[in-house]
């Protein structure tokens, strides 16, 4: 297999242009509100965001992943798999939504932080909209779709947070921006709703299997049983999320509102950086990878060996662009009140070629039946990644964090390499 085919650059490059204009109209809205809000508010408006953004994976708890595996494995017969779907989904995203609401209102807080983190709770639905419609999406090869998808709460939050600036600059406040958040969730569950139905009604194109029959190959699975097989996707992005960004909620509780504003900062950099191996691997390959793993094995072989070469030295040129241009980035994008985000920036860009190969080596770990060690690698570096912040953080507040999030990272893709040749690659 080449990596350059035509078709292949012709796909990822529009969900890569598309991810980007996602990524650029997110930036400039976390932007604007970090321009409008001092450092203290921006930090109870992000770190809140963020402490929802964990417990995203625990409400879809990994069935959009999951319905890739089926459907990648199964074929037209994964239909079995829906109703039980959209039955837990129902279930698990009502208990984390009522969960959020909870801590809100009995955790330590003050009555801004409360009214905000209940405003943004109401995100957790527009996510899990967002992955199930994305998983239909990608079965379907619909690659431009899938892009403008996802591409549709990034500019509706962008819109109508650009209005309150132009509209209400000197009014605005941490609770105005929120309620947009909220807005914009509450409008995707319509629209979602209207995307999903093909799956059931039987008008959507799968592709790489046959013309659809109406055969299925066993009963319909109860949600009770679609738990057993979607938990290690679920679990495992949630301990994404916990090394990942857990850092800005422990910021917060352990430092200070300002410091998470500051940190959160030079995060969404490094953030946008990841989009470009998590549309290669996450978008793109994700689908091919679970049907090659059954159809045409050699072919992940091949996908990982390029691939790792390929990641490393794109992650060691990004590493070298953050350094250059760091600190009037920062200035000019964010603005002087968070000019210390320049140098967390550059601390964290020591991760970055070991994140780009965890794309790569763990793209691999979710065929066939290793999901399930990937995921409890991902926990160990997780609570790794807790143990270091707990202890660094309070004596090195931002530096500590980022030095936890380098270290778990550089663990992360090591064991993603070390266990993906052992086990999925030699077999």
């Amino acid at each position: 297999m080449s990596l350059l085919k035509r078709e292949a650059i012709k796909a990822v490059s529009s969900l890569w242009l598309a991810t980007l204009a996602g990524a650029g109209l997110a930036f400039i809205t976390q932007a604007i509100l970090a321009r409008l809000l001092l450092p203290e508010a921006y930090g109870v408006f992000s770190s809140s965001l963020s402490f929802v953004m964990l417990f995203v994976p625990l409400a879809g708890f990994g069935v959009a992943q999951f319905w890739l595996k089926a459907f990648g494995q199964e074929g037209w017969a994964a239909r079995r798999w829906l109703s039980g779907s959209m039955r837990f989904i129902s279930y698990s995203t009502g208990l984390v939504f009522c969960g959020l609401i909870a801590w809100a209102m009995v955790g330590p807080h003050n009555q801004l932080t409360t009214l905000v983190l209940c405003l943004l709770a109401f995100h957790v639905l527009a996510q899990v909209i967002l992955e199930l419609v994305s998983s239909r999406l990608q079965l379907e090869e619909r690659f431009l779709s899938l892009a403008m998808w996802q591409l549709f709460p990034h500019l509706s939050r962008f819109l109508l947070v650009a209005a309150l600036a132009l509209f209400l600059s000197k009014n605005v406040n941490v609770v105005l921006g929120s309620l947009m958040y909220a807005a914009v969730a509450v409008l995707m569950i319509p629209v979602g709703y209207y995307m999903l139905k093909p799956m059931f009604n039987r008008t959507f194109c799968l592709v790489g299997h046959e013309n659809y029959t109406n055969v299925f190959n066993g009963e319909r699975k109860n949600w009770k049983t679609v738990i057993n097989l979607s938990w290690p996707f679920g679990l495992a992005a949630f301990a994404h999320l916990i090394y990942y960004q857990s850092d800005i909620v422990l910021l917060k509780y352990l430092d200070s509102d300002t410091s998470a504003g500051i940190y959160n900062i030079a995060f969404l950099v490094i953030s946008a950086i990841y989009l470009l191996p998590g549309v290669i691997y996450q978008k793109y390959f994700l689908p091919k990878i679970h049907r090659w793993s059954i159809q045409e094995p050699a072919r992940v072989r091949e996908l990982f060996e390029q691939g790792n070469i390929a990641m490393l030295f794109l992650g060691l040129i990004f590493l070298i662009g953050i350094w250059i241009t760091a600190d009037w980035m920062v200035s000019i994008l964010f603005g002087d009140h968070y000019a210390q985000a320049a140098f967390i920036l550059k601390i964290l860009s020591f991760s970055v070629p070991f994140m780009f190969v965890a794309f790569s080596s763990g793209a691999v770990l979710v065929t066939q039946n290793n999901m399930k060690l990937k995921v409890k690698l991902m926990i160990l570096v997780a609570l790794l990644n807790i143990s270091l912040n707990l202890v660094l953080i309070p004596l090195y507040g931002m530096v500590g964090a980022a030095t936890a999030t380098i270290i778990s990272n550089a663990l992360l893709a090591l064991l993603y390499f070390i266990t993906a040749k052992r086990l999925v690659i030699k077999n």
